[in-house]
């Protein structure tokens, strides 16, 4: 259904999948990948989000590398330079809002992983140009992120099994962020990490996932459409 192009970013250029809906148009929305880089799995999520009716990319940050080995997916991880993937994500936005095909002329942000982290970081560091974001148990240590600067709504999805992620930190993130003013709802599930993600039978939860699903769709068409 999608296809793989390429966009300007500062000057230079990057790539992506990028897929729309049956329509013709819809609101942008970028889709950031989870360690593994842009496999099908989250080629197959562009898809579904394009079905929904969003004009769906998702940017290559590893640059054509993917990977289904942990440790190569950890050295990747840890090697991404944050403010390049900003960068990418900024360029990505643009790039949305320029396509005739993006109506209303709004973009959101959702990932899983690394990209539910980066679409967190997308919510703090590009508010002018990210309406919504969407965190599925985002988690990198290199990418932090200041509550008080979180300026557009966030919508939260976590497992109350994820050990990698202390849901006290989780809660007491999203206190912030609403004390300072902005806004951030936090859903828990009876779920590990990565509980969306349907290629790994050892972690996905069908239940969690379809929930998390609805939410998010709910979420993004209140944010993301004129009221």
């Amino acid at each position: 259904m999608g296809q793989m192009i390429e966009y300007p970013i500062n000057g230079t250029t990057g790539s992506g999948y990028l897929s729309v809906p049956p329509s013709g148009s819809g609101p942008g929305l970028i889709v950031i990948h989870e360690w593994w880089g842009l496999v099908d799995h989250i080629k197959q999520v562009v898809d579904r989000f394009a079905e929904a009716g969003f004009v769906a990319l998702a940017p290559d940050h590893y640059h054509g590398e993917t990977t289904a080995s942990p440790d190569s997916a950890a050295k990747l991880f840890m090697a991404l330079q944050i403010g390049e993937a900003g960068k990418e994500l900024r360029g990505a936005a643009e790039y949305l809002l320029a396509q005739e095909t993006v109506k209303p002329k709004a973009v959101g942000a959702v990932g899983f992983c690394m990209g539910g982290q980066l679409a967190l970081y997308c919510a703090a560091e590009h508010p002018d140009r990210i309406r919504a974001a969407v965190d599925f148990y985002g988690i990198h240590p290199n990418v932090q992120i200041d509550p008080s600067h979180v300026g557009a709504p966030v919508l939260g999805h976590f497992g109350s099994h994820d050990d990698s992620i202390p849901l006290e930190q989780i809660n007491d993130f999203a206190r912030e962020v609403n004390v300072s003013g902005g806004s951030m709802v936090v859903h828990v599930y009876e779920a590990g990490h990565a509980f969306f993600n349907d290629t790994r039978p050892g972690v996905y939860n069908p239940e969690a996932a379809a929930l998390a699903w609805d939410r998010t769709l709910m979420f993004l068409r209140h944010t993301l459409y004129p009221s």
